[in-house]
């Protein structure tokens, strides 16, 4: 099977193209081939997009949302394909992908419920018959770069209100899982979205994101990945004076209190450390626990990660799927030798599984070390993999500077029975995203999703305030005095 470019409703030929292969992380099998696309692809898809965008920007946000209507119905009908196909191209467990998918949409139907709101405001002149107000207005073509790690979901967060907002779009999936975007480039065909709204163009990001970023007829770049190319983006979106959006890394740390329960403690820590194989951007790999506690949730953790199941994420019965690839193995491994290093404490894994069903795939043992120091690299750098760094403190100002201590920003928690504790956290932990007796993962569509610090540039992915990557506010003034009146001069 060979994935082609989707562009103004129509799909690609392989007629002198290259391609390269998309591989099963659980088993090493290849499961397709995409296209690597050229610059000149990015310029036929802008093209397309731009003339497109027109029409569709006159298009009445409520008809616009009917087709988020119909896209989120039939994500529901197809929702266990989609499911199948995600956890084969990516390895997260079916369970994780079932949610996933759903998350999807959910997107699909909340942003097409803001097709009747699109909220702006009235406001009162300062002068006589004169009115006031202030709409959302579509900013035209925009670019759409997505990870691998949540190849539907995120670009459902990114996709929906672009449409729902009056533009088009051009998107470049991971390389790594391009099969979900085939899939969706299948759905939007079949919900009739007009052509041209909706294009698909695959390849590498430093050719078609690239060309997509230099393009003069893109407006915007939303872009999901990680820290080091997010700056790339920023810097060469900066030049061309591009509006871009940026949700990157994340160091996130599980705050445990003397006053925890230790029990529901443990249930937050594996999930959120643990799920997706550690490769969220919200996975906890900090956990900073109080020294009255420390022992004992050391030992309920070791104890609960016995329990874990590994392997091909296809099987119900595994609770965690490999990593993407060979190059994420071989930097997980390095951190954790950086750890043995640096003097922390491996209490649990530490090692890349390989024998045996194992043959083939991208496993990596769950891992806990404990005596991490806060300012460690094992404890400051993104590993992106099942890999917990347990932090000694002893009280709830010393927690929160240690959570704080990282470059990243985006998701912490906090386990306490102390309503006094918990308010104080949730207002001084730097975080986009912070729980209270829950793990790092687990945000919610009708809520903004981003961070601060290194993590992101402001934006916000999800809710309403997704809206404001993809529109301008207009300001509208209608005099109907009939005579010429000059603001802040004719009103002292």
């Amino acid at each position: 099977m060979k994935l082609n470019n989707y562009i103004n409703g129509q799909w690609g030929t392989d007629t002198g193209a290259d391609y390269t292969a998309v591989k099963n992380p659980a088993n090493g099998k290849t499961l397709a081939e995409v296209r690597l696309s050229t610059a000149d692809d990015v310029s036929e898809a802008v093209a397309a997009a731009k003339a497109a965008q027109k029409k569709w920007a006159r298009v009445p946000a409520p008809k616009r949302a009917d087709y988020l209507y119909e896209i989120g119905r039939i994500m529901i009908e197809k929702k266990e394909h989609l499911s199948q196909v995600l956890t084969k191209e990516m390895g997260k467990v079916i369970e994780e992908a079932r949610g996933e998918v759903q998350e999807g949409i959910d997107m699909a139907y909340y942003m097409a419920g803001e097709g009747r709101r699109l909220f702006g405001e009235t406001v009162p002149s300062e002068l006589d018959n004169k009115f006031a107000m202030s709409v959302r207005a579509p900013i035209g073509v925009v670019g759409l770069i997505t990870p691998w790690n949540f190849p539907v979901a995120i670009a459902t967060w990114k996709s929906f209100p672009a449409i729902v907002a009056g533009n088009t779009f051009i998107w470049k999936p991971a390389t790594e899982t391009p099969m979900m975007a085939y899939e969706m480039a299948l759905i939007f065909e079949e919900a009739g979205l007009p052509e041209g709204v909706a294009n698909v163009v695959f390849g590498s990001g430093g050719t078609v994101g690239t060309a997509m970023i230099e393009n003069p007829d893109v407006r915007v770049i939303s872009f999901t990945g990680s820290t080091e190319t997010g700056r790339r983006v920023a810097e060469l979106g900066g030049r061309h004076l591009k509006k871009v959006s940026l949700e990157m890394g994340g160091k996130n740390a599980i705050i445990v209190m003397d006053d925890a329960d230790i029990d529901l403690a443990v249930d937050g820590i594996l999930w959120s450390a643990f799920g997706t194989a550690g490769q969220r951007c919200t996975a906890c790999s900090r956990v900073i626990a109080h020294t009255h506690i420390k022992q004992e949730l050391e030992q309920k953790l070791l104890e609960a990660m016995k329990g874990l199941t590994i392997g091909d994420g296809a099987d119900e019965s595994n609770k965690i799927g490999p990593v993407i690839n060979a190059k994420a193995l071989e930097k997980i491994s390095y951190y954790v030798n950086v750890g043995k290093e640096e003097g922390a404490k491996l209490l649990a894994g530490g090692n890349t599984l390989t024998e045996g069903h194992y043959t083939g795939g991208h496993y990596f043992e769950p891992t806990l070390f404990t005596n991490v120091a806060a300012d460690s690299r094992l404890a400051q750098e993104e590993i992106f993999g099942p890999v917990i760094s347990l932090i000694e403190i002893s009280s709830l100002e010393e927690a929160i500077e240690v959570n704080n201590s990282v470059v990243y920003g985006l998701s912490s928690s906090i386990f306490s029975r102390d309503v006094n504790k918990i308010f104080q956290a949730q207002r001084d932990l730097d975080t986009g995203i912070v729980y209270v007796n829950a793990g790092t993962t687990g945000a919610e569509i009708h809520l903004p999703f981003g961070g601060t610090k290194g993590t992101g540039n402001g934006h916000r992915d999800s809710g309403v305030a997704a809206l404001d990557v993809f529109t301008e506010w207009k300001s509208i003034y209608v005099d109907f005095s009939g005579k010429l009146q000059r603001a802040q001069i004719d009103n002292n």
